[in-house]
């Protein structure tokens, strides 16, 4: 199981851009990215609330989410890549027959177009966006919908993120986790909530061996 913006992808300047874009269209002054992309990881909704409240622009969250949203619509992969060795990791896992699913908090359609731009999407016959009916992480229902879609149990299911909310994901849903270092969002996990029974990898290519390690 697979998280996006920070795992697979490197999203940060697409998200800090379109944040700051959404800020000029009410006179507000930009931030920096590294402040932006310290609030990803809880879906548009939340990011868009912590951006609005740090600039101190005083305006309902339902008149600004569709302002960030078109303007992360037109950006989506202008910087946005993947991280170095995604590809071979994911061909590599479907060579040896591993089923893979992405649960992400990012709206699904702008998930789906950012996998299909880079030919990722062949390898998630199961996505689960952060606006459909399911909770957004780090609610379990998601985890524990694409398990049954894949008829995997939890014993046997490992949730690749980079944040703190992958990481309390993971032990809502009773699954392991595999913590991307690499991922922008591992800089805000507090190191007292590692229990020492995570997986940690510092680059895609790591993650294979933490996977094939535990079948």
């Amino acid at each position: 199981m697979f998280d996006l913006d920070g795992t697979l992808i490197d999203s940060r300047r697409d998200l800090a851009d379109s944040a700051n874009d959404m800020l000029a269209q009410y006179g507000a002054a930009a931030l920096t990215d590294d402040l932006i992309v310290s609030m990803v990881g809880c879906g548009a909704p939340t990011l868009v609330t912590r951006v609005m409240m740090a600039a101190g622009v005083d305006a309902p969250v339902e008149d600004a989410l569709p302002r960030f949203l078109a303007a992360y619509d037109e950006r989506l992969t202008h910087y946005t890549r993947p991280y170095e060795g995604i590809p071979d990791l994911l061909e590599d896992l479907r060579a040896r027959d591993t089923a893979m699913a992405l649960l992400t908090n990012k709206p699904l359609d702008q998930s789906v177009r950012i996998l299909a731009a880079f030919g990722l999407a062949t390898y998630f016959p199961w996505v689960v966006g952060g606006d459909g009916p399911l909770p957004r992480k780090p609610a379990p229902d998601g985890m524990h919908f694409l398990m049954t879609q894949a008829s995997v149990a939890a014993i046997d299911t490992v949730l690749i993120g980079d944040s703190t909310v992958d990481l309390e994901t993971s032990r809502n849903a009773g699954v392991h986790i595999c913590l991307a270092r690499y991922g922008f969002g591992f800089a805000d996990v507090p190191p007292n909530d590692l229990r020492g029974d995570e997986s940690l990898v510092d680059s895609p290519a790591e993650i294979s061996g933490v996977l094939h390690a535990r079948r």
